[in-house]
C-alpha cells in the first residue's frame, strides 16, 4: 500500500475513534435519570433491602472489637 492511504485509513480511524469517546462521554450509557415525582416501587424496595443489609446490630457492643489476625 501507498504512504497516503496508509495515512489517510490512520487518519480516519483517528477521527472514528474520537467521536466515539465523545459520543459515550455525553450520552453516559448505563446512566439513569432520577424523577422529580418520588421514587418508584421498585427503588423503595433497593433502599429497603440496603437498610437491611447494612443495618448491623444497633444493640450490639462495636467498641474494643475482635483483634485482627493475618491469615498467612
Amino acid at each position: 500500500m501507498s504512504a497516503r492511504i496508509l495515512i489517510a485509513l490512520g487518519v480516519a480511524g483517528a477521527v472514528a475513534f474520537g467521536s466515539g469517546m465523545i459520543v459515550w462521554v455525553l450520552v453516559q450509557p448505563g446512566a439513569t435519570t432520577e424523577t422529580s415525582t418520588g421514587t418508584s416501587g421498585s427503588d423503595a424496595a433497593q433502599r429497603e433491602h440496603r437498610e437491611r443489609f447494612f443495618g448491623g446490630d444497633p444493640d450490639g457492643d462495636v467498641h474494643g472489637g475482635q483483634e485482627m489476625k493475618p491469615r498467612w
